[in-house]
């Protein structure tokens, strides 16, 4: 696939514990990003954050955390991201989902793996 020049950069903001049926939050998401034949995804682990309740979450190590913030960041051509956001939604029962213009300077994909 080719993929330069204007794009939609999607970041979805959840916690490390947040499920969906039973599996974590991430892992369906990401699953459901290369079923739909998105560009790629990524998931960023926070060390420190803090939501909507204002409930701080960290990784110090006095105070152990196992709910810290997750940041999954997806970039692909307009339409595409466009056409996942319905199925994106209803997973996300609480967090924040944004939606930016960016520019791909490069996007290379490597040899296919086994």
């Amino acid at each position: 696939m080719k993929l330069t020049g204007e794009a939609k950069l999607l970041r979805i903001f959840i916690g490390e514990n947040d499920k969906h049926e039973g599996r974590p939050l991430y892992e369906v998401i990401v699953e459901r990003a290369r079923r739909a034949g998105l560009a790629g995804a990524t998931v960023f682990r926070g060390l420190m954050g803090f939501g909507s309740k204002s409930h701080m979450h960290t990784a110090k190590v006095l105070r152990l955390s196992e709910d810290l913030p997750l940041l999954i960041e997806i970039v692909d051509l307009q339409a595409r991201v466009d056409a996942f956001l319905p199925e994106l939604d209803p997973l996300i029962p609480e967090g924040m989902i944004t939606l930016e213009k960016v520019e791909v300077i490069a996007y290379r994909p490597g040899p296919e793996r086994a």
